[in-house]
């Protein structure tokens, strides 16, 4: 990566929690997972490719707006930046006290055409607002105002998207009932929830001392 475009330490620590955020289960993880134990390792992996092609929109949306708001006004920035900050504390806590996530049901076990499994993740990803919402409060926070911001916004999003249809994708492809007891597993999720909230709490807490500085 050329360092002019982002530097290398925020980049990685961007691609540690990106990385924590995507393991943790969810119902895209866990939409997969159902997807692939009704209709075969095939369909899983590509509704998981699906929903990392998702991201993509919301990519999009963020490195628009964000590289707008700050061409506009610097106390515009401040202020989503702050706001993001609270939605991330926001997402810290409802993970922390998160439960074991149900495996949501499955679709139609009928044989469905690539095209379709992976416009089914597409949507399901493209068209979540929370989604959307995590985006802007969670890219801001590892941009350096010193480098150009809409390059740094799609090189964190290209990769966040990049690493859920890999993930995804393998998920789908090598899913099984192992795969679904763990992720429906009480302790495995009480860990995980726990893994996610302390890093969004973390995040929020280091972003807000830093900009008191």
């Amino acid at each position: 990566m050329n360092p002019d475009l982002m530097p290398w330490a925020n980049y990685l620590a961007y691609l540690a929690a990106a990385m924590v955020c995507i393991a943790a289960p969810g119902p895209d993880s866990l939409t997969t997972l159902s997807v692939a134990a009704s209709q075969g390792k095939r369909a899983g992996s590509l509704y998981g490719i699906g929903v990392g092609l998702g991201c993509l929109t919301h990519t999009l949306w963020a490195t628009l707006g964000i590289a707008a708001v700050i061409a506009a006004s610097a106390t515009l920035f401040a202020a989503i930046k702050w706001v993001g900050i609270a939605y991330l504390v926001y997402l810290g806590v409802q993970a922390w006290r998160a439960g074991v996530a149900s495996l949501p049901d499955s679709a139609s076990p009928s044989r469905q055409s690539a095209a379709k499994l992976l416009s089914t993740g597409f949507l399901m990803n493209a068209l979540n607002p929370k989604v959307m919402l995590f985006f802007l409060a969670f890219l801001p926070q590892f941009i350096d105002p010193a480098h150009p911001v809409a390059p740094q916004m799609l090189l964190m999003g290209l990769s966040f998207a990049f690493i859920t249809g890999t993930a995804y994708g393998l998920m789908g492809w090598g899913a099984g009932s192992a795969a679904r007891r763990l992720l429906t597993n009480a302790r495995f999720a009480r860990i995980m929830n726990r893994v996610t909230g302390s890093l969004f709490l973390s995040l929020a807490v280091a972003m807000a001392v830093s900009d008191r500085k």
